[in-house]
């Protein structure tokens, strides 16, 4: 924790308070904090549409997550191998799983381009480029961090519970909507938030699959500081992002209870 997280935290920090030069790399300490208020100024439409594509793109995943979770942990027989199963496309590498994307997502793609062949998609159609690719691009890639908090609180259910339901003539709707889902909630929290988390500072899908006008706040930080030098610019943003994503994590302590995501991890 000492090597991996706190020294690279207060390198960080300390970087956005100082004063660099873009040439030779030099910087100083200079406590510069007017570095903070003109990132946010500049970059606050990046920032609100990082925000905007990872919760999009986390409510796909639960959308898509939940129904499959709840069969595994309802109804399926094998469930180790189902999880196996729904978990085995994520060993390969996360730039090919996008760039895979890429390719069925392209204009004249084995998906759009036979549907614009078949004539049921006009031929100015597109994907590529916009944030519906991105969004669909995220909620893809960080789908195990979705799915596997679900599965968690779901499997965590008694099932005496379900039983005592169904004793009471309760509906499978009702039992369902007042029974199952209430348990849940903490485990669909958890899902969004370890979801959102990662989503928020990801800048793999918006580089591969929304081009330069659907940039992330990670893009920009990526930018500053591999290719501009910028170091002060990139830790003053990489610092915002980390305060916001405490926030949002200190609330869901705060509800929710700190050692219910641990549970669920």
């Amino acid at each position: 924790m000492f090597v991996f997280f706190l020294i690279p935290l207060v390198t960080m920090l300390s970087l956005s308070i100082q004063t660099c030069n873009s040439f030779t790399r030099a910087c100083a300490l200079t406590w510069h904090f007017a570095e903070f208020p003109n990132v946010i100024r500049l970059y606050s439409d990046t920032l609100a549409r990082s925000f905007l594509y990872a919760g999009a793109a986390t409510v796909a995943a639960l959308i898509v997550a939940f129904p499959v979770t709840y069969w595994i942990a309802f109804r399926a027989k094998r469930k180790n191998f189902f999880l196996l199963m729904l978990l085995v496309p994520f060993f390969v590498s996360f730039v090919i799983r996008t760039t895979a994307w890429q390719f069925l997502l392209a204009d004249q793609g084995i998906i759009f381009g036979t549907l614009k062949n078949l004539h049921l998609l006009p031929e100015n159609f597109h994907i590529l480029a916009t944030q519906w690719a991105v969004i669909a691009g995220i909620a893809y890639n960080y789908l195990p961090f979705t799915a596997l908090p679900l599965y968690v609180a779901l499997e965590r259910i008694d099932r005496r519970v379900l039983e005592a339901s169904s004793d009471l003539y309760s509906s499978r709707r009702a039992t369902f909507t007042r029974v199952v889902l209430p348990l849940s909630i903490p485990g669909i929290f958890a899902a969004f938030l370890l979801t959102f988390v990662p989503a928020a500072g990801d800048y793999v899908n918006a580089f591969i699959l929304g081009g330069s006008s659907n940039r992330m706040i990670g893009n920009v930080i990526q930018q500053k500081f591999l290719e501009a030098s910028d170091y002060p610019t990139a830790s003053a943003l990489s610092a915002i992002l980390l305060v916001l994503m405490l926030v949002g994590i200190a609330a869901y302590a705060k509800f929710l209870g700190s050692r219910t995501i641990e549970e669920y991890v």
